[in-house]
């Protein structure tokens, strides 16, 4: 079963981007890397808790 995920940006801890992952295939967090509007550059975003 598929659950939505919120990602938020490494420097400024805005919530950006909301996505879904299988939690029972992948329980580790995802970092990914997305731009960020507030810091206006590309930058690393990690799961939310």
């Amino acid at each position: 079963m598929r659950e939505n995920i919120i990602y938020r940006c490494n420097e400024c801890g805005e919530e950006n981007y909301i996505g879904t992952k299988d939690k029972k295939k992948h329980p580790d967090r995802v970092e990914i890397q997305k731009y960020c509007k507030r810091c206006q550059k590309k930058t690393a975003h990690k799961e939310k808790k």
